[in-house]
């Protein structure tokens, strides 16, 4: 069962003890300021013995007293808004959080770390029809760490402002104005436990950057490994677009991996490289089915009601039911899996010591600009192929793997955009713009097959199929004018000012 969630936006400010909140009647909107009394909350967080739920911005605790007392995981979504997922007050940590964070801790148990027992304050900013606004609390905080550190208790006082469920985040900047005429100064921590353990001796060690081309190839697979453990928790609370985000974190890991194979000795790479194209590929299974439906549901939509002969939406809303809850299963089943489980371990060693090659010491300029432009010779070569074959299967096959090279183009210009500017934007752009046309046209192409089955099932059960007949003429037609559009589009993906890097 999936934990109840809210979404919390909130900061928060340094006090002092004895420190009372300022009057924020003043505050545009703030019609009366109520006492909710003080509150003793008492909170036991949860983590590994190395602190990886904390590395990544991740809280779990076990909190009891105060109104919401129960489990609750709080995942960052940007700074000073995290969602945070309940679940009832229990002795073990719950199932449903556990899964969550599942591509952090990876079977690692999950024991108490720091206890944080508070005393709370607590005020409502109300407007004139008595909605509340934000909750305004003056926190009493005594910190013991119950596992490693060099501190045993800390203590501090901090004001938190978190704004009302479906507030206007604008609010919170109308108050933060207002505290700080009074002096009060935001706080540096993130939250109560990064302080915590801050305060009692976790000081976690930054990767290393440089100029170097290594050094900025390895902080782009950084930030696509964490990216991956990021998506995985999204795409297990089903969010919107969250099998498609996980799976441009594999490409964008597995592309880098080829791009930069000077920077990066491909033997070492090779077989982390395979399982992210195994992810991706069974992620796949999701996502495609998800991009199809949304494809042929706005097709059918759009086709006028004279011509939608026969029970068209229904058939379509059967296949499109009977393929997500399949494809949802699958992909919940490869998260849980020991193969998944030894991909991110694999991946976690690869950049702790990674297999640099000579090219790596360079500095990242040049050997960045020669392995985009590398890139664009190979997408070149594809599509030069694809336009000079006739049309038919052998073209679409050939537009597919241009289409898969122009992603890899347009993902190795993006990694060296911060290092590289303008002309790797530019480049990236015009890449992306081919892309898309390859990529309307291989959806067409899927459809096209799709479309053929359900015509096929329409007619085995008895009903017309010229509907379904209707739909994949217009896919034959809008693929053709894809490749209408191709070369045009191609003509414009120069790599500029690069080829002088």
């Amino acid at each position: 069962m999936m934990a109840d969630t809210k979404r919390e936006i909130e900061r928060k400010y340094e006090a002092c003890p004895g420190t009372r909140l300022p009057d924020l009647t003043g505050v545009r909107g703030v019609s009366a300021v109520l006492d909710q009394g003080v509150a003793e909350l008492d909170a036991v967080y949860y983590d590994t013995d190395d602190l990886r739920l904390a590395a990544a911005s991740i809280t779990l605790r076990r909190r009891t007293g105060g109104k919401d007392a129960g489990w609750h995981l709080k995942l960052p979504v940007s700074p000073g808004v995290r969602d945070e997922l309940h679940a009832p007050l229990g002795d073990d940590v719950p199932g449903s959080l556990a899964g969550l964070v599942h591509a952090r801790t990876r079977g690692a148990p999950l024991v108490p770390v720091v206890r944080l027992r508070s005393r709370r304050d607590l005020r409502h900013l109300v407007d004139g029809d008595g909605a509340l606004l934000a909750e305004a609390g003056t926190d009493t905080v005594r910190a013991e760490r119950l596992a490693g550190g060099d501190g045993g208790t800390v203590e501090w006082t901090e004001i938190e402002v978190e704004l009302a469920d479906d507030g206007d985040p604008a609010f919170l900047d109308a108050v933060d104005k207002r505290l700080r005429k009074k002096g009060i100064k935001p706080s540096g921590a993130a939250s109560k436990l990064a302080k915590a353990l801050h305060d009692t001796g976790w000081r976690p060690t930054p990767p290393q950057e440089d100029g170097t081309a290594g050094g900025r190839v390895l902080a782009h697979l950084r930030d696509q490994a964490d990216k991956l453990a990021t998506y995985d928790a999204a795409v297990r609370r089903d969010l919107p677009d969250s099998v498609h985000r996980m799976r441009v974190a594999t490409r964008r890991l597995r592309s880098a991996f080829r791009t930069y194979r000077k920077i990066l000795d491909p033997a070492v790479t090779g077989p982390v490289a395979d399982e992210l194209k195994w992810l991706a590929r069974e992620l796949g299974v999701d996502r495609d089915q998800e991009v199809l439906a949304e494809r042929l549901t706005a097709a059918v939509d759009a086709v006028p009601v004279t011509l939608l002969l026969g029970p068209v939406k229904g058939r379509l809303r059967a296949w499109g039911g009977a393929g997500r809850a399949g494809s949802r299963d699958r992909t919940l089943a490869v998260l849980d899996s020991d193969r998944y489980t030894a991909l991110l371990n694999s991946l976690d060693a690869l950049l702790a010591d990674p297999p640099l090659r000579r090219a790596a010491r360079k500095d990242a300029d040049a050997v960045l600009a020669r392995a985009i432009l590398k890139d664009h010779e190979r997408l070149a070569a594809r599509i030069d192929r694809a336009l000079a074959l006739p049309a038919g299967p052998g073209r679409d096959v050939a537009l597919h793997e241009a289409r898969k090279a122009a992603k890899r183009a347009r993902y190795a210009a993006e990694t060296a955009a911060p290092v590289l500017g303008g002309p790797a934007r530019r480049f990236a752009k015009r890449v992306k713009a081919v892309q898309k046309v390859l990529g309307d046209h291989q959806d067409s192409v899927v459809a096209r097959d799709t479309l053929r089955d359900l015509a096929v099932q329409a007619h085995l059960s008895g009903e017309t199929a010229f509907t379904w007949g209707l739909l994949y003429g217009r896919e034959e037609a809008r693929a053709a004018e894809r490749e209408r559009e191709l070369p045009e589009v191609w003509a414009r993906a120069v790599p500029g000012k690069l080829r002088r890097i």
